[in-house]
């Protein structure tokens, strides 16, 4: 097993701890005994060839598929929760494709997301205004102007920061991203690493990404998983000068896009 980076709590307060996670579907174990300390302000990358068990790794953590081992954050063992106590625990997920309400506002769809931390009560309640949180929200990922503009008519990068936005209101602290930046511009790109860059000083952020430009220009860490397994984790410049990872991984990026 690769060393780990650093101490837990040697870059904040907060942290996510995986430790022998094993996914397994029928016989074939799809992560295989993965362990991961995933630091608060740190963007944490994971790459690896296709089937590899990146995004499986992330449905296990926040409750889509079952899991043995542990997972904890905060001091709570996420695996066996259900998914809405783990969002409620503080970790949120995006997916490859963004999941946003396309016939409600972009202020509808980040007021429905920020309900998750509402009583039912609250939510019948009539709302005064724009909820300060909200609002904080849509500036953060730039979206303000457009705060009335129905999701679906968004451009491809806005939705996927929409769906950042709607993390923020629920006051995700761990945020697992999928393949944010796919079919984005370069100029979408950017800007979507700077926002990254932003809000993860305070929170633990892991991006799933075969965009290997992205991961060189914005990834404090990188690990590499391979056949369900963590084949190496490091630096960008240690990834890049990994043998075994020239061989399983970045000289095959061309072949396709890697979905885990």
């Amino acid at each position: 097993m690769t060393p780990k980076i650093a101490p837990p709590d040697s870059r904040g307060l907060d942290y996510l701890e995986i430790t022998g996670l094993t996914v397994d579907f029928d016989g074939f174990k799809a992560v295989d005994g993965v362990d991961l300390t995933l630091l608060q302000g740190q963007l944490h990358f994971l790459i690896g060839p296709n089937g590899a068990g990146k995004t499986t790794l992330v449905d296990a953590v926040t409750g889509l598929v079952p899991a043995t081992g542990r997972a904890e954050y905060r001091g709570r063992q996420l695996l066996g929760m259900k998914s809405h106590r783990i969002v409620r625990a503080g970790l949120g997920r995006t997916f490859q494709t963004a999941t946003v309400f396309e016939e409600l506002s972009v202020l509808q769809n980040l007021d429905i997301a920020g309900g998750v931390h509402r009583s039912a009560w609250g939510m019948l309640r009539a709302r005064r205004g724009v909820p300060e949180y909200v609002q904080e929200a849509m500036e953060t990922i730039g979206l303000s102007a457009l705060a009335d503009r129905p999701a679906g008519v968004l451009a491809h990068g806005q939705k996927q920061w929409l769906e950042i936005g709607m993390l923020l209101v629920q006051d995700s602290k761990v945020m697992l991203l999928d393949e944010p930046v796919a079919g984005m511009s370069a100029e979408e790109r950017a800007e979507t690493g700077d926002l990254l860059r932003r809000i993860g000083e305070e929170r633990t952020i892991v991006v799933i990404e075969h965009d290997m430009d992205f991961v060189r220009e914005y990834a404090d860490i990188v690990t590499v998983m391979h056949a369900g397994k963590v084949l190496t984790e490091g630096t960008v410049a240690d990834i890049q000068a990994n043998p075994k990872v020239q061989e399983v991984y970045l000289g095959r990026t061309a072949e396709g896009a890697d979905h885990a």
